[in-house]
């Protein structure tokens, strides 16, 4: 890795930030409830949680969802943290290129081949093309074209809609510019967690000699509502190489979920269909902005193939937690291998 990823002056700025960011209850809490969780004692978790963070560059959500409680400092050396994920990002993507992956509208026309569905840009179309749209797909996701963490993203069933110059026009006052097919997933995704487009995030790194490589992979599950993120309760399972559940699945608190709390499925038995696809594609859309190397994409299982959702340049942090998976061992050393740091 170049040397200004990892400058001293990073560090102060990381340091400054979550100094003028300090949430002293935020912090205590998830101290008190780390402790709870793991049988330690609430004073020494605390401490270690703070030292984490100013010297390891250990987010406060990184200790409680990744268990650093319980684990030691070799163990803890292998795992990526959100920190260091952002100092990754600002290495490895070019600056001049992100902005393709900043607007949902943007990214949808550079990447429409990779899409599996139909897409409609209100800034250019009118009702009537609105309705035409809603004809043959009658449920529609709308999205606002610069959002994140599944916020500005709402579902419509537009069987019952009559004014459709008027439906146009919320849409647009809500900002939601950008309308979608609604993604149907691969059956093996709608028998664990129905009514959600459940995506599987795939973490690549586009190498020195211009292959790709992926680094990492975690399946996303909701509970039916229009996104799978955290703020929708959703949570995820680190996934093998071979597309393997690691094991229970877990949120950003840091809850378990052995089962799918709406159908019951154990999550530690799934396994992402199709996985030669997946690498397929993915292989293949990590090559269309060379220049923005690491990236996290989201993509879904359908029956006729996997479907691009979107790229992520802050690829974000979707790591291994022990006391879902029994594995003690995060998902560092992929990233360093690949990355050659």
């Amino acid at each position: 890795m170049p040397s200004s990823a990892l400058a001293p002056i990073d560090r102060l700025r990381f340091l400054w930030e979550r100094a003028r960011g300090f949430d002293v209850r935020s912090v205590t809490d998830r101290a008190r409830k780390t402790a709870r969780i793991h049988g330690k004692k609430y004073p020494v978790v605390l401490v270690d949680m703070l030292w984490s963070a100013g010297v390891k560059r250990v987010g406060f959500n990184d200790y409680i969802e990744f268990d650093f409680a319980i684990l030691n400092r070799a163990e803890r050396a292998t795992w990526v943290t959100s920190p260091l994920a952002l100092e990754l990002s600002k290495t490895f993507d070019d600056p001049a290129f992100v902005h393709h992956f900043h607007h949902k509208i943007e990214f949808n026309r550079l990447f429409d081949r990779f899409l599996g569905r139909e897409w409609l840009d209100l800034e250019e179309a009118g009702a009537d093309e609105l309705r035409e749209f809603a004809q043959r797909h009658p449920v529609v996701i709308g999205k606002m074209p610069v959002s994140k963490s599944g916020f500005g993203v709402s579902r419509y069933d537009t069987t019952t809609v009559t004014d459709w110059p008027a439906f146009h026009a919320e849409l647009v006052a809500k900002g939601e510019l950008l309308v979608e097919e609604r993604i149907t997933q691969h059956e093996a995704l709608e028998a664990i967690a129905p009514g959600t487009a459940n995506t599987t995030r795939v973490t690549t790194f586009v190498k020195d000699d211009g292959t790709v490589e992926i680094i990492n992979m975690a399946q996303k599950f909701g509970r039916g509502n229009v996104s799978d993120q955290g703020a929708f309760g959703g949570f995820y399972t680190a996934l093998h190489e071979d597309g393997r559940a690691m094991g229970m699945g877990y949120d950003i608190h840091g809850e378990l979920y052995e089962t799918h709390p709406d159908t019951g499925a154990r999550i530690a038995d799934f396994r992402l269909p199709m996985m030669e696809e997946v690498r397929a594609l993915i292989t293949e859309v990590a090559l269309v902005v060379p220049q923005v190397r690491y990236v996290g994409w989201d993509i879904v299982a359908t029956a006729s193939g996997p479907v691009l959702v979107e790229g992520n340049w802050g690829a974000g942090v979707f790591e291994n937690k022990p006391s879902a998976t029994g594995i003690r061992r995060g998902h560092l050393p992929r990233y360093r291998a690949a990355m050659g740091i």
